[in-house]
């Protein structure tokens, strides 16, 4: 496997200074970004999948072990503040269960058929996309997650940094990031890691954006749930719609800290439920609701 093979480039690495290291360490992360790039034909079908079933009401589930699994629960746990989906809409499924975000569930991967029997569980149909996650693409939780999948009828995405690789045939759309063999021998937490991280990225933000959640480049379904996110929630309202911060503060609270909602009752002096109601008729896409002034 490309992820278990040795880099001459970092043969002696314990012989070097430890300015060396970072530097040798810097140039491979370097690296990574072409890998990803290779591979943008089969994110963004991915990303077209994961949009059409999510606007059917269906999930968009990761399922990884270890790092990759890890990865897969970041993102989408920052989805609900980013983009204020709801918990259920993006889940990260681990192996091993939560514990083993924090510890070293190493055997949990393994187990082929939890992966199958964790699918089931978390009651996946035909609406819903699983994308599984392994830098070896062959981790058995992985390839059992996929099977019950596919048996089920749900889409299937899988992120590999091997090829070929036994969940890249497994998937209706495989992503095959090849970023070649590890600084530390098989440590598959570094480049692949940062691989799976950027891709993950452009999968969950990518789909946001088609689905409405991104105005310009601001994140006006963001979720307002601390003092940093309510003065962010300001400075956005306040930008589109060209009123004070001191305004933008009394239109959020009007809105119940909704910052479209906010928004299009200051650019077309609506109450907030009529706000809402044309929000809702344009599918949630701020641009539709403000076209006319655009």
């Amino acid at each position: 496997m490309l992820t278990e093979e040795r880099s001459l480039r970092t043969a002696n690495i314990d012989r070097l200074s430890t300015q060396a290291v970072l530097e040798i360490m810097n140039d491979e992360d370097a690296s990574v970004p072409g890998a990803v790039r290779r591979a943008l034909p089969a994110i963004a079908q991915a990303v077209d999948t994961i949009v059409e079933h999510l606007r059917q009401g269906g999930r968009l589930l990761y399922v990884g072990a270890g790092t990759s699994g890890r990865l897969g629960v970041l993102d989408a746990v920052e989805c609900v503040p980013t983009f204020n989906t709801d918990p259920e809409t993006v889940q990260g499924i681990i192996a091993g269960g939560p514990l083993a975000l924090t510890h070293a569930a190493e055997g949990a991967e393994d187990d082929r058929a939890a992966g199958y029997a964790d699918m089931v569980a978390r009651h996946v149909n035909e609406r819903d996309v699983v994308v599984g996650i392994a830098a070896s693409g062959r981790t058995p939780y992985v390839i059992g997650a996929l099977e019950a999948a596919n048996t089920i009828g749900a889409a299937t995405v899988a992120i590999s940094c091997n090829e070929p690789a036994p969940i890249l045939d497994l998937a209706g759309i495989p992503i095959a990031a090849l970023v070649g063999p590890e600084v530390i021998t098989g440590s598959t937490r570094l480049k692949s890691g940062t691989a799976q991280k950027l891709i993950l990225n452009m999968l969950s933000t990518a789909t946001m954006i088609r689905l409405g959640k991104v105005y310009q480049n601001l994140m006006v379904d963001m979720r307002a749930t601390n003092q940093k996110l309510m003065q962010r929630a300001q400075r956005i309202v306040a930008e589109i719609s060209g009123v004070s911060s001191e305004e933008a503060g009394r239109l959020l609270e009007q809105s119940g800290y909704e910052v479209k909602t906010a928004i299009v009752v200051a650019r077309l002096g609506v109450s907030p439920e009529i706000a809402r109601a044309r929000i809702a008729a344009a599918g949630g896409v701020l641009r539709e609701v403000l076209k006319d002034q655009e």
